[in-house]
């Protein structure tokens, strides 16, 4: 025989199931039943909901943010870093040897044109000088004393020994005339001839005597030439003094000093570098790639590293027509029409250089392009829901954005590179958001 074992459950009143009547079983039964099936139905709603949940990419596709092709200006540039150059940099040194007095000016400080910048000891020229000035004095008192005396004195000369050669001439003749009669012998005529000799040769040297003290004699020209030399002393000893002053050439900064107070210079030692003022110019080295692009005329746009957030505009002004061989570069330089106050010489600028524009163009994103360098680049555009592999053909490119030609229409959502493991036929759902904004 079988036994039925009957358990028995607790009811709300404590009282076991088995011990109840039938209709009381029963009514207990019909009231716990509904509490147990509202259970069950929420627990099958929440977990419809979690597979809904988990479920939701594929059936829905993955979220991602797209970047919409959209018309608009495009600018090409080409990117250089370079420094700030000034037309004309100028090395200071001095022509003397001597000690330095005084240093006036002080690196980075704008001096104006004819502003002292060196000073040397100058007390042994300052006496050169003067003695130069003593020499000059005394060329110009000979010159007045052959003027005022020894000329006056040389014709006074020259007349007393014409008189003088008269008389004698005279006295030979009468001794001739005696000799010739008998009244005097041979030898009083032979006195008489030799003193009309000496009076003769007397006469000829005060002839050239005054000759000499005249202008364009030979007295007259030393002394001049005295004088001219002793003139040219003193433009020497000037020349010297102003040696020992260093002045600004132009209007300009001064860069770089060498020299302090005291120091012992050295002709030609570099003591200060000077920076003219000028048009301001930016030097930069290019690839030799991007020769073809340039051109004098193009518009630029700079900053200093020193300053990133200030841009100023600039001009290509010149094209060096060799290239560097070893590091395939070319210089190119740029006129800043309008430079700020705070460009300083040799400062580290970036330059952007405009070598194409459109005005309304169809543009992507520059960061959406896979394999832009290649021959066939391409980009993940959202259709129907998926993504898919698209070939495109590029144009002008900017530094955030890039032309499209061909393979993209407008509005067309397309991926950014950095979406990692986002897939060519993968459902997605897309979220266009805005492109970063262009930057000439």
């Amino acid at each position: 025989m079988y036994r039925q074992e009957v358990k028995t459950a607790p009811t709300a009143a404590g009282v076991p199931t088995a011990a109840l009547t039938g209709a009381e079983a029963k009514t207990t039964i019909q009231a716990v039943a509904p509490r147990t099936w509202l259970k069950i139905g929420v627990a099958l709603v929440v977990t419809l909901m979690l597979a809904l949940y988990l479920l939701r990419n594929v059936l829905l596709g993955t979220p991602i943010k797209v970047y919409a092709a959209t018309s608009g200006a495009l600018v090409q540039t080409v990117v250089a870093s370079g420094r700030i150059i000034s037309p004309r940099r100028v090395t200071v040194a001095l022509q003397g040897t001597g000690r330095v007095r005084r240093v006036a000016v002080a690196e980075g400080q704008a001096v104006e044109a004819g502003q002292l910048l060196i000073e040397l000891e100058d007390s042994e020229s300052l006496a050169s000088l003067a003695q130069a000035r003593a020499a000059v004095s005394q060329a110009q008192a000979k010159v007045r004393q052959l003027n005022e005396l020894d000329r006056p004195l040389a014709v006074q000369t020259l007349a007393q020994a014409q008189a003088t050669s008269l008389q004698t001439r005279k006295a030979l003749e009468r001794s001739r005339d005696l000799v010739a009669q008998g009244f005097v012998s041979q030898a009083a005529t032979d006195d008489a001839q030799r003193a009309d000799q000496i009076a003769t040769s007397q006469v000829a040297s005060a002839q050239a005597q005054v000759q000499a003290n005249l202008a364009g004699g030979s007295d007259a020209a030393l002394a001049g030439a005295a004088l001219e030399q002793a003139i040219a002393g003193v433009q020497v000893a000037q020349v010297r003094l102003a040696q020992g002053r260093v002045l600004a050439p132009s209007k300009g900064v001064l860069i770089a000093r060498s020299v302090e107070v005291g120091d012992i210079v050295q002709p030609g030692k570099a003591l200060m570098v000077f920076a003219a003022s000028g048009h301001t110019q930016i030097s930069v080295q290019l690839d030799e790639k991007n020769l073809a692009k340039i051109a004098p005329g193009l518009k630029a746009y700079a900053s200093a590293d020193a300053f990133p957030s200030h841009r100023f505009d600039a001009v290509v002004a010149y094209i060096n027509p060799g290239v560097d061989a070893t590091r395939g570069a070319v210089e190119v330089k740029l006129d800043v029409t309008d430079p700020p106050a705070y460009l300083r010489q040799d400062m580290t600028v970036s330059v952007d250089i405009e070598t194409a524009r459109r005005t309304a163009t169809l543009v992507i994103a520059s960061n959406t392009v896979e394999d832009a360098t290649s021959e066939r680049p391409w980009v993940l555009v959202v259709r129907n829901s998926r993504t898919v592999k698209q070939f495109v053909r590029l144009g002008l490119r900017g530094n955030t954005r890039v032309e499209v030609l061909d393979g993209l229409a407008a509005g067309e959502g397309v991926v950014p590179v950095a979406k990692v493991g986002v897939k060519a036929g993968q459902r997605v759902r897309a979220d266009v958001v805005a492109m970063p904004p262009a930057t000439p």
